[in-house]
């Protein structure tokens, strides 16, 4: 199936701090090739959107000021127009309802549109477009609002968690659920709870409606966010909270049905990433110059061309050389790098790092 009328909207405008040094504020991980291929992710998932979008003038991004110029030069071919720049960040729900806004503007109100995070992983291409063409077909004839979960491989507490309820059909063996719940990011004890159940989805942030389902949906459980973006467009985002479209509306709402998806996802969250991408050299993950003696399990990433990176006796460290900072960490801490960029921040010279 082919539809149209479907708009697909990528939301840009994440920082990606994890991924500091080699992430900075104007260069966020979406910018960034982290697979040794010649594309950042962004064009990555632009690409992978253009054959179910049926052409650039059919894509939407959705980014920062600080940012736009960025995604212009990264996607040459997208309409300049086509890129939604938002004043200030005010996290997913805001950039959903703006965008759906929007769509039904300029496309219909009878157009289907789903949002993808720019930065995520997908393996396996031919399962993602059937996957998505058949949420397409699901949120048109139940009008309701299709999330994408990703079957749990092991009791991960980074990611949110999407608890399946009854199982609705089953179509071409991809198959259907209500949503009972969505749940923020567990300790490691509830995570292997729920993964024992068998009934819970790693939350990907992918979305797929009809936009009139979620504009009628956001007045009902959100209009203090939908109403001032209604009135004002994107003018009125100094007046909205932050706020995630999960808290929002996906918490809230009757018409939530979520697709147990494996098409070899993964949301890129931080350097230990790169272990499920690329390929072990005597026991790490090399990329750039380096020499490793009596050293294993580390991740080593040296993005300078006319320096090394040695390392003797050490193991289950990360560390990146990236111009002029230079990130060791062990692989444990990986998530605590927000943390410490908070402590960067407090410096005079910080815009020389960040």
């Amino acid at each position: 199936m082919r539809n149209n009328k479907f708009i697909p909207v990528i939301l840009a405008g994440g920082k990606g701090e994890r991924f500091w040094p080699l992430s900075r504020l104007q260069r966020p991980k979406q910018f960034l090739c982290l697979d040794n291929s010649d594309e950042s992710l962004l064009q990555t998932t632009a690409n992978r959107l253009l054959n179910l979008a049926g052409g650039w003038q059919n894509l939407l991004v959705i980014t920062s000021e600080l940012l736009a110029e960025g995604v212009k030069q990264q996607l040459p071919s997208l309409p300049p127009d086509n890129i939604l720049v938002e004043p200030t960040a005010k996290d997913t729900a805001p950039a959903v309802t703006w965008a759906s806004l929007e769509v039904k503007r300029r496309y219909g109100e009878d157009a289907i549109t789903a949002f993808f995070p720019a930065d995520h992983y997908i393996g396996n291409q031919e399962q993602f477009e059937k996957i998505i063409e058949t949420g397409i077909k699901y949120a048109q004839e139940k009008q309701g609002i299709i999330t994408l979960g990703i079957k749990p491989d092991y009791p991960s507490t980074g990611y949110g968690y999407i608890e399946q309820g009854e199982k609705q059909e089953e179509n071409d063996g991809i198959s259907f659920y209500r949503v009972t719940r969505f749940t923020e990011k567990p300790d490691e004890k509830t995570a292997k709870e729920f993964i024992a159940t068998q009934k819970y989805s790693w939350n990907s942030g992918m979305f797929i409606f009809p936009v009139e389902v979620v504009l009628e949906e956001l007045q009902k459980h959100a209009p203090q966010i939908l109403q001032p973006l209604q009135e004002k467009g994107k003018s009125a985002y100094t007046q909205l909270e932050k706020i995630s479209i999960d808290y929002a509306l996906m918490e809230k709402t009757d018409l939530a049905y979520v697709i147990r998806a494996e098409f070899g996802w993964d949301d890129l969250g931080d350097w230990n990433a790169l272990e499920r991408l690329l390929a072990k050299e005597n026991n790490n993950i090399l990329v750039g110059d380096s020499l490793n003696q009596d050293s294993e399990n580390n991740i080593i990433y040296n993005n300078q061309s006319d320096e090394i990176v040695m390392t003797i006796g050490v193991e289950d460290l990360v560390i990146v050389r990236e111009g002029n900072a230079t990130l060791i960490a062990h692989k444990n801490k990986t998530q605590d790098i927000k943390k410490a960029l908070k402590l960067l921040q407090q410096r005079e010279n910080k815009d020389n790092f960040l």
